[in-house]
């Protein structure tokens, strides 16, 4: 079969040999190919209508759910290049990423300079779902990040709208095919789900759409749906490993060939009951960032052997360099230098510049490799905290402190010090009320006295969000404006 066909047409062709296998279970109802190519056709003529078209970014601010593939489908119908935002975006964040973007129209979020559809976007049933003729867009998807800056940036893909190109990587992921269910349990707005799901919506896999991320509401419709390949991010990981025991002892995850994580680092307490309860070979770890300059892998298996790593890289080359890109010694920790592999076709930036040495990139992640040539990461050059001059890793004293069976989520900052310049501040949600001699200790049982926060704040929210993000970069400037 000829893959080579433009993205929007490749699922018409899904449609077309099977229009009522169901392509989305939605939390309104299933929709079937046939109804999904439907209602993309139709909003790519009402996307044509406001405007957009060949080569433009579309951005898309709806929640998950069948009206954002078909905003998706319907931007890929018409050549242009769907950007991704959260339905939840703030005006002024919109507003400085449509500044970057400079799309035609924006779906799911009020505009202030160009048409707009507003949040509960359907396509409209009026008009015609006749097939479009094919139109490729120039990149396939622009998603958003910037949440460790601060600063807004779109991350431009260098691989065009052609279907083989789009679902190349799903062998290397284990996304299979036809009839195997594909969950989404994250925002689509964010990389990592968009990316996986959509592959898996090409390949004629079903897709399990989320839009709660609790831990029971999550386990209940894996069990129910029968998922063969689940998503989660750490912090959902560990929602459903502090459920009642008697609820994950009932929980049939037979169904489940691939646990695939990614996004944050993951604590090994939570990794190792993970690994125990699906067995090695099914527990799978990636790590790339959305630029995928280079592509680490490593699932249960290997992570036993090499606990704490993230694997060897399966696309492209890694270095440990310092600041010039001047490689390091093995184990010594710098910073994470990558090189796409001479094929890829680069990513661009909207709102940033690449950091580039001879070749090589660096997306600021710190880290190490171990003799074998695996990957450990140590955190982001930018959240690096110095203690009296010493380096003390965030994720490190997070993955300890999270460790505490009544830390339900946690982030760990620098902030100014008159004595040692920095001093480590821990922020904590918590299930219980835990002295602060009791998490001192808990910690100090872990790690060396310098990287034992000195300063405690309780929250009761969660400080990572359903994606296993935490903001470092804003925790830590509104603290030190109140210092």
């Amino acid at each position: 079969m000829d893959d080579h066909v433009p993205v929007g047409a490749g699922f018409d062709r899904l449609a077309e040999r099977d229009p009522d296998a169901v392509a989305l279970h939605c939390p309104d109802g299933p929709v079937t190919r046939a109804e999904l190519a439907a209602a993309s056709n139709r909003a790519a003529r009402e996307f044509a209508a406001l405007g957009a078209g060949q080569d433009d970014l579309v951005t898309i601010g709806l929640p998950n759910g069948a009206a954002f593939y078909a905003a998706v489908l319907g931007a890929w119908k018409l050549g242009a290049v769907p950007a991704p935002v959260s339905a939840r975006l703030p005006a002024a964040e919109l507003a400085a990423l449509v500044g970057l973007a400079d799309p035609p129209l924006v779906v799911g979020l009020e505009a202030a300079d160009r048409p707009w559809l507003p949040a509960d976007w359907t396509p409209d049933p009026t008009l015609s779902a006749d097939p479009l003729p094919p139109a490729v867009p120039p990149s396939w998807k622009a998603p958003t990040s910037g949440g460790s800056t601060g600063r807004p940036k779109i991350i431009v893909a260098g691989n065009a709208g052609w279907l083989d190109s789009v679902t190349q990587r799903a062998e290397r992921l284990r996304i299979g095919a036809d009839g195997d269910v594909f969950a989404v349990t994250a925002p689509l707005y964010h990389n990592a789900p968009f990316m996986f799901s959509l592959i898996a919506l090409l390949r004629g896999c079903p897709l399990l759409v989320l839009d709660r991320f609790d831990g029971a509401h999550v386990l209940d419709a894996v069990v129910r749906h029968r998922v063969h390949w689940l998503y989660a991010v750490p912090t959902l990981m560990g929602r459903i490993l502090r459920l009642p025991r008697e609820v994950r002892e009932a929980a049939d995850l037979s169904s489940v060939r691939t646990l695939l994580h990614v996004g944050a680092p993951c604590p090994p307490d939570v990794k190792r009951a993970w690994i125990e309860w699906l067995g090695p070979e099914r527990v799978v770890e990636l790590y790339a960032g959305t630029e995928s300059i280079a592509v680490c892998m490593i699932d249960g298996v290997e992570w036993l052997a090499h606990p704490g790593s993230v694997g060897r890289p399966t696309s492209g080359e890694i270095r440990i360099g310092d600041a010039d890109a001047r490689p390091l010694p093995v184990g010594e920790v710098g910073e994470v230098w990558m090189r796409h592999p001479p094929e890829a076709v680069p990513y661009r930036y909207l709102g940033a510049e690449t950091r580039t040495i001879d070749g090589w990139e660096t997306l600021g992640d710190m880290g190490s490799v171990d003799a074998e040539g695996y990957l450990y990461l140590a955190d982001r050059r930018s959240d690096l905290i110095l203690v009296g001059g010493a380096n003390v890793y965030p994720a490190e004293v997070e993955a300890a402190l999270g460790s505490h069976p009544d830390v339900l989520s946690c982030c760990v900052i620098g902030l100014p010090d008159e004595d040692l310049g920095q001093r480590v501040h821990a922020i904590v949600e918590l299930a219980a009320d835990v002295p602060d001699a009791d998490l001192r200790a808990h910690v100090a049982r872990r790690l060396a006295g310098y990287k034992v926060p000195g300063t405690w704040e309780r929250v009761d929210v969660p400080l990572r969000d359903d994606t296993g993000k935490v903001r470092r970069a804003a925790l830590r400037d509104a603290r030190s404006q109140s210092t």
